[in-house]
């Protein structure tokens, strides 16, 4: 008999694909440090970012919207500056998914 987590059009597979596409999101180096300034900063603008990770403007923007568009960071225009914060309802959804899977696992 197989185990609910493995059955493709149950409700756990539903959860795991919704932390496998975050892990994605999540998988690079660069967004990890943007999340870890949002942390530290509340929130930032996105010219403070590129000078802080010391990366080019452009790829600090497509790093923005990769995480925006999960929900990881939200974004308010302020006159002529973008302001980046922290997603947290996405976070906070991402780490019951993450603390809901590994206590079932580990127990």
């Amino acid at each position: 008999m197989l185990n609910k987590c493995c059955q493709k059009n149950g409700n756990k597979q539903k959860k795991l694909q919704e932390i496998k596409d975050s892990l994605d999101v999540l998988n690079d180096l660069n967004r990890l440090r943007i999340l870890c300034l949002l942390r530290e900063h509340k929130e930032i603008c996105v010219c403070e970012i590129f000078r802080a990770l010391n990366l080019p403007q452009n790829l600090v923007s497509y790093h923005l919207a990769k995480l925006k568009e999960a929900g990881f960071t939200e974004s308010e225009k302020k006159g002529a500056k973008v302001i980046y914060r922290a997603g947290q309802a996405k976070i906070k959804n991402f780490q019951a998914l993450i603390n809901n899977l590994f206590k079932k696992i580990y127990g």
